[in-house]
């Protein structure tokens, strides 16, 4: 999959902040134009000694989520840890993952937070633009933002604010499980979303697409 060069990775903390709201203003939160076909799933893990990270991004078909393809790789942790910064660690060697794949993907659901992040980049945001595909950030945890918990039925949810601006979704993906973050990256829109993620969550709380790119990473890091 061709991946686009938006700039390079060895950068100060001042000009990684000032990257991310430049980033920022360039998502696009368009609708779906059609279902997706292929969706991607895609996870990062360190190595027990954090030095090294691994990134797994699989591709499934819908509709019963036949795995097409799978791709892992491992790259030299580079940039320190910085909380709002967890990009900058974590893209490199995602992109290096995805640029490998055969199948182009319609769609992406990534470990991470969409817009959901105080700059409006988190990883899921930030690899859409670099993808110049529509991503879906779907984390396991909030980073920022309130919210009112969400019923306990399957589907519902609630809305995630900062600072009077809706930047996501608290959503039950199980009855009487805890709810996943979710939130818009580049072009799609909180409904697609919501929609997407509920629609990938067939018998667990994750998303078949990241549960099980998660489910691969987690044993790769055990032998690295």
């Amino acid at each position: 999959m061709k991946i686009r060069c938006l700039h390079r990775w060895n950068l100060s903390y001042q000009q990684a902040i000032a990257l991310q709201k430049q980033l920022a203003d360039k998502l696009l939160f368009t609708s779906l134009k059609k279902p997706p076909k292929l969706i991607a799933g895609l996870d990062c893990a360190f190595s027990k000694d954090k030095q090294k990270i691994i990134a797994v991004a699989l591709v499934l078909q819908l509709p019963d989520f036949e795995l097409v393809e799978t791709i892992t790789t491992v790259k030299k942790v580079t940039f320190p840890y910085i909380p709002g910064l967890l990009s900058f660690r974590e893209a490199p060697v995602c992109i290096a993952a995805v640029e490998k794949l055969k199948k182009i993907p319609d769609l992406f659901i990534i470990d991470g937070q969409g817009i959901a992040h105080p700059r409006r980049l988190g990883l899921a945001a930030h690899l859409g633009l670099f993808f110049d595909k529509p991503t879906i950030g779907c984390a396991k945890s909030r980073l920022i933002g309130t919210f009112n918990e969400p019923p306990p039925k399957k589907g519902s949810y609630s809305l995630l604010k900062d600072k009077n601006q809706t930047i996501g979704a608290v959503l039950r993906t199980r009855t009487n499980v805890k709810p996943v973050f979710i939130s818009a990256g580049h072009k799609c829109q909180l409904d697609d979303a919501i929609k997407w993620v509920l629609r990938c969550s067939v018998k667990y709380r994750l998303p078949e697409p990241t549960r099980l790119a998660h489910q691969i990473v987690s044993k790769m890091k055990l032998k690295i």
